[in-house]
């Protein structure tokens, strides 16, 4: 897994709208990374939901967030909908950034590769600040460690 001090890796990901994101496109901006193993599930519903609904804390941190999983746009798109989630999501549907980040769940009961949870804070230079990969995809991150990486910036 990248660790702090490690450059992010870029890469360019379907949003939940079809519109391309690229991350180095974020430069200049912090951002956080919020890798999900799969949508319509619990606890990414309670993940997400939840980042939603402080999204005030990260927007006064000056700070993008993306949700990311290997569920298509069109999936994502309609989760979204009925959770009412406004973090943006992308899809990683080929699992390139998920390769990349090096979070890649090997078989999630029995449906093959997902996204290990796994948050990453990248600093305006495109730099990471804080990284983690929670024990088992039922955990949550360490949503105070993300904001402590991010008022540190």
């Amino acid at each position: 897994m990248l660790q702090s001090g490690d450059k992010a890796p870029d890469f360019a990901l379907r949003a939940s709208d079809k519109s391309l994101v690229k991350l180095s496109e974020q430069r200049g901006k912090n951002t956080v990374l919020l890798f999900f193993p799969f949508a319509f599930t619990g606890v990414c519903t309670d993940e997400l939901c939840g980042v939603t609904n402080s999204f005030g804390k990260f927007d006064t941190a000056g700070a993008v967030v993306y949700g990311i999983s290997g569920d298509t746009p069109f999936a994502q798109e309609a989760w979204a909908k009925q959770n009412d989630i406004t973090v943006p999501l992308l899809s990683d549907y080929s699992k390139t950034a998920t390769k990349a980040y090096d979070v890649v769940l090997p078989d999630l009961v029995g449906l093959g590769p997902a996204s290990q949870r796994a948050s990453f804070v990248i600093n305006r230079d495109g730099v990471i600040v804080h990284s983690e990969v929670t024990a088992t995809p039922g955990d949550l991150p360490d949503f105070d460690a993300i904001h402590a990486a991010l008022a540190n910036l």
